[in-house]
């Protein structure tokens, strides 16, 4: 890694650190939606979509494509379809215990 590169990396997690977020990016892996939609399909307010969608656009993971009145927020596969496939192998490869070696320590 190189020097100074932990508090990037610690942004970076950090805005994916939120399981809304989290949701919002894995839903809109299957496609292009609008806020609307988006929170339909998280079940969650818009308005706690739209604020949980800020950081995302701001860090690229999200990308906002007007169309007229109308927003369409879609993934940055460049991005996330590398980093997703990295966390799927390490997931099957080094965690037998189906994740559980995640969870925090009580």
């Amino acid at each position: 890694m190189k020097k100074g590169l932990s508090e990037t990396c610690h942004r970076f997690f950090s805005v994916l650190s939120n399981p809304t977020r989290l949701a919002a990016l894995e839903t809109l892996m299957e496609g292009s939606m609008n806020v609307s939609q988006l929170a339909e399909s998280l079940g969650q307010e818009q308005s706690m979509v739209s604020h949980n969608l800020r950081p995302l656009v701001r860090c690229r993971f999200v990308e906002v494509e007007r169309r007229g009145k109308e927003r369409l927020y879609s993934v940055n596969r460049d991005t996330l379809d590398p980093l997703f496939k990295l966390v799927e192998h390490h997931a099957e490869s080094f965690c037998p215990s189906g994740g559980r070696c995640m969870e925090r320590e009580r």
